[in-house]
């Protein structure tokens, strides 16, 4: 005797009354196929629970992550693209910036901020790969040294987040000359003793990489992001050879010396933390650094 009988026979439920299971609910790692519900994976940092697959996030997860509490003030939050070369694909650039604006909820394709990381102040910059891949345009550039600029002016280390595609096409030349400002505004930020930390993230490619991705006191990424200047495919392609065993992966790149070390999303905070402290000047020497630039404009 079964411990279940149903009684009415030919119960129907109406179409409209059925209840569909929302999209979203559920997260399949693309690396081990491990299925979990997407509130797990966010609670995980939006890494795999088996195989600790790192999946793509946005400026706005690294800043839940990073800062504390989740505060920060947004630097040039709305600075935008001109169109300076009135370039046209399939759709005119203006319009395109303008679709991806309305899709993302993004600017452009990088964010900048400033807050605090357990305690210490910091400047941050991060990349959005969902904003037209990623692409460094004149926006870009234009953010992120105002970034560096206001480190040097707060006396705050400088952490850049880069997850890029590579140079923006629709800014031909000026997309390309983002690669010597950038690169110039954190010389000047060695000057000042100030550290900076890159975080490589996946992907990282073309000019970025080229640039201000590979420049810092500290070249840090998250594991198996792909790092490199062209894709795998095309290098494949353009010598007609076989690629090594994991070729331009953070690991691969950290073999061969291009990185200090690769660090899980769910350590970064804490090991971001433990890095500063043991490079950031303190007070005294901040003070003898301006005592001795103070010294030298008089004598000049």
């Amino acid at each position: 005797m079964p411990w279940f009988k149903r009684v009415d026979k030919g119960i129907h439920t109406p179409t409209e009354e059925k209840k569909e299971t929302p999209d979203g609910l559920w997260y399949k790692c693309p690396e081990c196929k491990t299925v979990t519900s997407m509130a797990e994976h966010r609670k995980n940092l939006n890494t795999c629970v088996k195989c600790d697959y790192h999946d793509r996030i946005g400026s706005k997860e690294y800043f839940a992550i990073l800062f504390d509490n989740n505060k920060f003030t947004e630097l040039d939050e709305n600075l935008t693209s001109g169109d300076p070369l009135n370039f046209v694909d399939t759709k005119p650039y203006p319009q395109r910036i303008a679709a991806t604006q309305k899709n993302t909820g993004l600017k452009d394709a990088v964010r900048t901020a400033y807050g605090k990381i357990n305690g210490q102040e910091i400047t941050i910059a991060c990349m959005d790969f969902a904003f037209i891949g990623g692409s460094m345009g004149s926006v870009v550039g234009e953010k992120i040294a105002r970034a560096i600029d206001h480190a040097r002016k707060t006396r705050t280390p400088f952490l850049m987040i880069s997850k890029s595609g590579g140079a923006r096409m629709m800014e031909a030349g000026f997309s390309l000359m983002q690669m010597a400002k950038t690169s110039a505004k954190l010389a000047l930020l060695s000057e000042e003793g100030l550290p900076y930390i890159s975080l490589l993230t996946d992907p990282t490619t073309g000019g970025v990489t080229a640039s201000f991705a590979m420049l810092g006191d500290f070249n840090i990424a998250e594991p198996g992001a792909l790092i490199g200047f062209a894709g795998p495919r095309v290098i494949k392609e353009t010598i007609g050879r076989d690629l090594p065993k994991g070729f331009q992966s953070a690991e691969f790149v950290l073999e061969h010396g291009f990185l200090d070390f690769i660090v899980d999303r769910k350590e970064l905070k804490q090991r971001l933390t433990d890095l500063l402290a043991m490079v950031m000047p303190t007070e005294e020497e901040n003070g003898n650094k301006k005592q001795v630039r103070k010294t030298t404009e008089k004598v000049s």
